[in-house]
């Protein structure tokens, strides 16, 4: 049996399309109940992108939604997959985007869904996120369609501070977010649990393209291990290593890997990142 206090730092685990075995990702975030999703999206200071100083953060709920893996054929032609919202569970991922807007000096939390549409399934995690919202008053609460939250993002993504949103919306919303700031090679996060169990990995996938071929950029992989030694206070540790990340991407395009723009391959990169470690 695990430790009610373990924390995993998770490389990229990869899941077949259309056929196969089910997700593993999934199959980890509902054994461990890991509730919320937390991806941060941060502009890289020192690589410059359409949008400067993006700063939000996404709260995902991690365990139903339409990822809750109910699917079943009706009749030959005909498949029906199941959204499973709940009261328990949006309650829980909404007083954590609130609580975590609290802890981290947030000032605003939206609540993303489809309510005009799903009414009773999105409608039900609105009704949570108002019932929760209440309770902070110190918080402003705003409420967005995902898809008006999705032209406004990019419209200007300062408009945003903490969002929280069943799964799906979450998955969508935050590889859209990662286009502001360069890419999905940039963005870490982390799967929370209600019993101390947690478990940081980068947003992106296996990318088994590029396999073998040191282009991989690491920077998302490693800023999930900085997330992982936030959320066991060790805040000076993880200083050092996401300065240390963050200042080879600056240093320009021979210490940037080819996602970035740069000619520096992912050992480089990493070999780049160690001696800023050592020499600083």
């Amino acid at each position: 049996k695990l430790s009610q206090a373990i924390k995993i730092a998770q490389g990229p685990l990869g899941t077949p399309i259309g056929k196969g075995h089910p997700s593993l990702n999934l199959t980890l975030r509902k054994t461990f109940d890991l509730f919320a999703n937390v991806r941060p999206c941060r502009s890289v200071i020192g690589y410059e992108t359409p949008y400067a100083d993006v700063d939000t953060v996404i709260i995902r709920e991690n365990t139903e939604g339409e990822y809750c893996g109910v699917e079943h054929e009706v009749v030959p032609g005909v498949v029906q997959s199941i959204k499973l919202i709940t009261k328990d569970a949006s309650l829980r991922v909404a007083n954590f985007a609130f609580d975590y807007a609290v802890r981290n000096n947030r000032k605003k939390v939206t609540a993303v869904h489809k309510a005009n549409i799903m009414k009773m399934s999105d409608g039900l995690f609105l009704e949570c996120c108002r019932e929760v919202a209440q309770r902070f008053p110190d918080i402003e609460f705003e409420e967005r369609l995902l898809d008006k939250a999705c032209l406004m993002i990019t419209e200007d993504p300062h408009q945003f501070d903490v969002m929280v949103m069943p799964n799906l919306y979450g998955d969508i919303l935050s590889d859209l977010s990662a286009g502001l700031i360069g890419g999905l090679g940039l963005t870490p996060s982390g799967n929370i649990g209600a019993t101390g169990i947690a478990i940081f990995e980068s947003v992106h996938g296996t990318a088994p393209d590029i396999a073998g071929q040191d282009k991989a950029n690491p920077t998302a992989l490693i800023l999930s291990a900085v997330m992982m030694l936030r959320h066991m206070n060790l805040d000076k540790y993880a200083e050092r290593i996401s300065a240390a990340v963050l200042d080879a991407i600056a240093a320009g395009p021979e210490t940037r890997t080819g996602d970035l723009g740069g000619t520096a391959g992912c050992s480089s990169f990493t070999a780049t990142v160690c001696e800023r470690l050592t020499t600083k």
